[in-house]
């Protein structure tokens, strides 16, 4: 008799009007949550970007740029007489050459917490992309250069997606 009782009930309560779950987007704090998110994502990608490159980021200055033929990685010193940073800077800038010509990107993928779009193209075309490290007065950069279509779009992807995670601007 109990099991009657029960079935019933559960009989009755699925015919009670149950809305809809909620999405992000119809909630009226959405844009606050999103702003929360994103301030949280770039904390992270400063916090494992400070201990994996070496430098400080609020002492330093990133730049991404984008050319027909690859584009810049360019990290200075904001001042020039921070001399610790702007060395820091040339030996990170210097290993980064080295290691994406040997295809690995190991300090984007832990700084990002996540493999940046074009990476997986740019370990395939490795041999077609060239990076080559310069020195500038307060840094340095890694120029990067192809003239293979497939591999220019992947590192297009690729700085793209740091100019966002990095909040540059660029």
């Amino acid at each position: 008799m109990k099991s009657t009782h029960l079935a019933g009930l559960f009989f009755a309560l699925g015919a009670i009007a149950v809305p809809a779950p909620m999405r992000g987007e119809d909630c009226p704090m959405h844009a606050g949550h999103q702003k929360e998110a994103e301030a949280g994502h770039l904390e992270g990608v400063n916090a494992r970007g400070d201990k994996a490159m070496g430098f400080d980021h609020q002492k330093t200055i990133h730049h991404f740029f984008l050319e027909q033929n690859g584009g810049v990685i360019e990290v200075g010193a904001t001042s020039l007489e921070d001399t610790a940073s702007r060395d820091a800077i040339r030996r990170h800038m210097a290993y980064i050459a080295e290691q994406f010509t040997d295809g690995i990107f190991d300090l984007p993928m832990l700084i990002h917490d996540e493999v940046p779009p074009g990476v997986p193209a740019m370990k395939e075309k490795r041999k077609a992309i060239s990076y080559s490290y310069e020195p500038t007065e307060k840094g340095g950069r890694v120029r990067i250069t192809t003239r293979d279509p497939g591999a220019l779009a992947a590192v297009h992807a690729f700085l793209k997606f740091q100019i966002s995670d990095h909040a540059t601007g660029d």
